[in-house]
């Protein structure tokens, strides 16, 4: 069984995304610049939208294939362990969100059948989240939403008035909400996260509708090591925080994400083309099966290639 590569290549765009938002929250914004803007209008929330609607479509994948939830239950409760180890050195960590939700939510919704109930709780939670402030309570409903989508398989023909509707639809609410931020109490941040959800929306199904070989060979690497590129970039803004944080400017926002996703691009390319797993994704199932699992690959030729493992692998 193969991978499924237009995923892997969505999630490593989500990575590059997340990579830079990550870095830029924890700079300082004062003076509030161009880029500043430029950051809140257009990436800021619309790259971890993108990557809990894979982390749905993961978990199916991974249940189809194992077909254990005690399985899934311990690989969420291990999530849950890199994320607390994440959270000495990095409180803004997605990790143990993403496994508690894994756990009380996906793992009873995987009893229902077929995809529409999982789809239509899934918008429902969404519309709920969005209404009462979004953040982190929209994981769950977008969770549902992955795993309704990857059941019903929607044809590719919906991918270009997707495109379309949420790109038009993510332009108008984020300019009605950049013209009224200024002002006290004007900025309705219902309106903004509904744009931020159109712009992710957008840029899944523009992704989808633009992918070529070469572009989606560049992207694939990246998001098959998502776990370990996720920890390591975390890393490096913690250690960038200082400058980060006196910078008057911006540009060393731009500098730290820019080459830090092009490192992470490069050596994730370079070790896949000898391991089948990135490391931090290998300790992950190795602990998932309490068995080491054998990593290496033995030639360029070996197809003995994993489905996308629940979320971030």
């Amino acid at each position: 069984m193969t991978r499924i590569r237009e995923l892997d290549a969505l999630r490593g765009f989500a990575v590059g995304g997340i990579m830079l938002v990550n870095t830029w929250q924890h700079a300082s914004h004062v003076p509030y610049t161009g880029i500043d803007r430029t950051i809140e209008a257009l990436f800021q929330s619309r790259f971890y939208p993108i990557f809990s609607l894979l982390f749905g479509i993961s978990f199916v994948l991974f249940l189809d294939r194992s077909k254990s939830r005690w399985a899934l239950a311990r690989r969420l409760a291990w999530l849950a362990g890199f994320g607390l180890l994440q959270h000495t050195f990095y409180e803004g960590e997605v990790l143990t969100d993403y496994a508690l939700y894994g756990l009380v939510v996906l793992l009873p919704a995987s009893f229902l059948p077929g995809g529409v109930p999982v789809l239509a709780l899934g918008l429902a939670a969404t519309g709920w989240a969005t209404w009462h402030g979004a953040g982190p309570t929209l994981i769950p409903g977008l969770f549902l939403v992955g795993m309704g989508l990857m059941r019903l398989r929607p044809p590719r023909s919906l991918l270009a008035p997707l495109f379309a509707g949420s790109a038009v639809t993510s332009l108008v609410l984020t300019a009605t909400w950049a013209g009224v931020a200024d002002v006290p109490g004007a900025g309705d941040w219902t309106v903004y996260s509904v744009a931020a959800l159109a712009g992710a929306t957008a840029y899944t199904s523009g992704l989808l509708l633009v992918l070529r070989p070469w572009l989606s060979a560049l992207l694939e690497p990246l998001g098959r090591m998502a776990l370990t590129n996720y920890v390591t970039g975390t890393a490096v803004i913690a250690l960038c925080t200082v400058p980060l944080k006196t910078g008057t400017t911006r540009w060393p926002v731009l500098a730290v994400a820019l080459t830090t996703v092009v490192a992470q691009t490069l050596l994730s390319g370079w070790w896949l083309t000898r391991f089948r797993y990135g490391p931090l994704e290998w300790i992950w199932r190795c602990l998932t099966w309490f068995r080491l699992v054998p990593n290496r690959l033995e030639s360029g030729r070996d197809h003995n290639r994993p489905l996308p493992d629940s979320g971030l692998s």
